[in-house]
């Protein structure tokens, strides 16, 4: 949502006293507050639920320039490569004063707090009123959701528990979505489930608060809380540099040098398939596409295949790399061209392809024989799958499941 948002006014409220927030996120990084859901109608009567600028989550409220209420975490939320639910449920008729705001993240309640002010019973507040209201913006200024988000529910007149809106899967232990919870949705409530990729403020509930689309256009992703994909991590570029966007999928160098960027995953066993786009590349050699071994993502080389023993990639002039020996492979390539990567770490084998076409005439259904592979890989180890690129501007965008490219 970058530089883009939802928005409505919201009407007469059920019961202003108590109301509800659920929201599944995966944020692209934290460089300055952000804002998940927005109250607001001026600067000193305004309410926001969000991200500090360093990951805390936080729920504030001011009216009439007074504090009415404000929870921050003591927990930090910042990772790139994860979904997170968060639920806020207030009701302020309550005579415990830490009862009236719950704030669960991924099913558990939080309790550690460094601001903990609560809203005084029985006194209406900002959010659940006939203001304007927002999702991905702060409307007291420019402040955007930088990210991912879906099954963003708001319930008037009740306070849900977390378990409403997600449990843990027996099988993985993992916190997942419920998407379809037993609620009862107030006047002002809503059910955005970004399913309808032609209207995303499309309103689910059957109440029709549809949201409006501003500042651009919201893209539908592949990406959810159910099927996680692997982007740009941020957090593990082996050399700075880099600007990230749309969602993490590209991958922009801002240096007159070699630059390696890396994925939020990274398996160990099983198979798998990724491609990346050549959006802009000066010269020719100037991109490599590959994966290396966590172990050796870190060390200081700037250019994948060279970190290594356990780096494996295919370069823009056709050599493959391994342990920064270059052999003669396949094509070159350019910008325009798709590079696809097929990883097989069940046989040990990785494969490489451009624009839809196996080099080597690899084939990777071939299994442990390994038809047309490009090398044999070490197993037992973790694998980002990764490009560099050379030169100020060189962009490089990956798809590991959305179907498409920097949109």
């Amino acid at each position: 949502m970058a530089t883009t948002y939802l928005s409505r006014t919201s009407g007469t409220p059920t019961n202003a006293l108590k109301w509800t927030f659920s929201c599944w996120v995966k944020m692209s990084g934290i460089s300055e507050d952000m804002y998940i859901l927005d109250f607001f109608t001026n600067s000193t009567n305004r309410a926001k639920i969000g991200f500090s600028n360093t990951g805390d989550f936080m729920v504030f409220e001011e009216v009439g320039s007074a504090t009415s209420q404000s929870l921050r975490t003591t927990a930090l939320h910042r990772d790139p490569g994860a979904w997170y639910n968060f639920v806020v449920a207030c009701d302020r008729t309550l005579g415990t004063t830490a009862d009236r705001t719950k704030v669960y993240i991924n099913g558990v309640q939080q309790t550690s707090f460094s601001t903990a002010t609560y809203p005084t019973q029985n006194v209406t507040g900002i959010i659940n009123t006939a203001v304007s209201t927002a999702i991905g913006k702060n409307l007291n200024g420019t402040s955007y959701f930088n990210g991912s988000m879906t099954h963003v529910h708001f319930i008037d007149g009740t306070a849900y528990s977390a378990s409403t809106f997600g449990s843990v899967n027996a099988t993985s232990g993992i916190w997942v979505a419920n998407s379809s919870p037993t609620v009862t949705y107030g006047n002002n409530g809503f059910f955005l489930d970004m399913a309808n990729s032609s209207d995303m403020g499309n309103d689910v509930s059957g109440n029709a608060n549809d949201f409006t689309v501003g500042g651009g256009t919201v893209t539908q992703m592949e990406d959810t809380p159910d099927n996680n994909f692997a982007t740009w991590n941020p957090l593990v570029q082996q050399s700075s540099g880099f600007v990230l966007s749309n969602g993490n999928t590209t991958a922009d160098n801002t240096n007159d040098t070699w630059r390696s960027v890396y994925s939020t995953l990274a398996p160990s066993v099983g198979k798998y398939y990724f491609e990346c786009k050549i959006v802009n590349q000066l010269q020719t050699p100037r991109s490599i596409i590959g994966v290396c071994s966590t172990a050796q993502a870190s060390n200081s080389s700037a250019r994948l295949g060279y970190e290594g023993t356990n780096a494996y990639a295919y370069g823009s002039d056709g050599n493959k790399i391994n342990n920064g020996t270059n052999t003669s492979y396949g094509n070159t390539f350019a910008t325009g061209d798709i590079i696809s990567c097929a990883l097989d770490l069940d046989n040990g084998k990785i494969y490489f392809g451009k624009n839809g076409t196996w080099q080597n005439s690899g084939d990777p259904t071939s299994g442990s024989t390994g038809t047309g592979s490009a090398f044999n890989v070490t197993l037992g180890e973790f694998y980002y799958f990764g490009s560099a690129s050379y030169g100020n501007d060189g962009i490089i965008s990956i798809n590991s499941g959305n179907g498409y490219f920097q949109t």
